[in-house]
């Protein structure tokens, strides 16, 4: 029998791996999608005609129920969200409405809808904040910095609430930073990765960030959203760390990044104080130990590989746009 999925925030770096991981798996796939003015789906334009789209929105409970019956998810992957921790200073209340409250919509919708179904949430690390233990596991306390990281803990809690109070299928996976050429631009590393093909092709020369001395757990999103499914394929519903217990700086990206394209950091990146946080967090590192014992994954993609492809993919981009621009030369035809 042919399993059915249902990913909220399907348009988005996770949302695109894990819909080409299920397909590949032979799930019917179903994605949630808001309405929008402007077109969203460029990172699942090639999953065209073999994913449904349905839509709705964490902020409207009656079109989640709607989406979950017509779907009958056998698995429903939450990764909807305001997900920009930048973006949260500004819109607390929103990112509070979207990355917290709204996993309760989704929530109460399946357990009316599809009790049976098995749900998956995705916490996030910066719910550790200020870290209260290096490295970070499953039981490490959680001091966010910031609202969007306030409302990522409400998520989690809320989903294991759920799970002990309604005997729900319900888990939470704690995914330390996970990277990709699908990632936004308005996040630092697809920022770097950016600038540095376009510093490479002439289109920029300089680069400004905030701080320099943060220090992430950065994976491979194709290898985190492995992660999530096999967490869903476990006989009893478990909270797992993913990670790959290594970390790197910013400026360590930069010295990767530029360095690939041949270029010294020192000589275009700029410090500027409109990108620092009003609460930084410094350091953070995962322990995946869990999820290496009981769902054998480990990560495939180590972190300069990681770096190398996402700059790549941004030199071949925007190769290929200068390309396009550039006028033939016209074609002389001799008398």
């Amino acid at each position: 029998m042919t399993k059915r999925a249902l990913i909220t925030g399907i348009t988005g770096q996770d949302g695109s791996y894990l819909a080409e991981l299920l397909l590949d798996k032979g799930y019917e796939v179903y994605g949630l999608t808001r309405r929008s003015s402007t077109v969203t789906d460029e990172r699942i334009a090639h999953l065209r005609g073999r994913v449904h789209m349905l839509p709705g929105d964490l902020l409207d409970a009656q079109s989640l129920m709607e989406a979950i019956e017509e779907s009958r998810p056998d698995e429903l992957y939450n990764l909807a969200a305001q997900s920009f921790v930048s973006t949260s200073w500004n819109q607390a209340v929103l990112t509070g409405e979207f990355t917290g409250i709204g996993v309760t919509r989704v929530l109460d919708a399946m357990r009316k809808v599809a009790p049976k179904a098995r749900f998956y949430q995705a916490s996030s690390s910066e719910m550790f904040g200020k870290v209260q233990a290096v490295p970070q596991v499953e039981d490490t306390s959680f001091y966010p910095r910031s609202p969007y990281g306030v409302a990522k803990v409400y998520g989690h809690w809320i989903t294991v609430n759920y799970r002990e109070s309604y005997d729900l299928y319900a888990v939470s996976g704690i995914l330390f930073n996970h990277e990709s050429p699908r990632r936004g631009l308005e996040f630092v590393t697809r920022k770097i990765t950016d600038a540095v093909a376009r510093i490479k092709l002439g289109l920029a020369d300089e680069l400004r960030l905030g701080t320099l001395d943060a220090k992430r757990d950065w994976g491979f999103a194709g290898d985190y959203v492995r992660a999530m499914w096999l967490m869903l394929q476990q006989d009893q519903p478990e909270d797992f760390v993913i990670a790959t217990g290594k970390t790197h700086s910013v400026q360590e990206f930069c010295e990767v990044a530029f360095g690939h394209a041949d270029l010294d950091w020192r000589e275009y990146v700029k410090q500027d104080p409109k990108f620092m946080r009003p609460a930084e967090v410094d350091l953070l590192v995962g322990d995946a130990s869990k999820a290496k014992k009981q769902l054998l994954w480990t990560p495939e993609v180590d972190f300069r590989g990681l770096v190398t492809m996402m700059v790549d993919a941004d030199l071949a981009r925007y190769g290929a746009a200068v390309t396009r621009r550039v006028p033939q030369a016209p074609v002389t035809i001799p008398d």
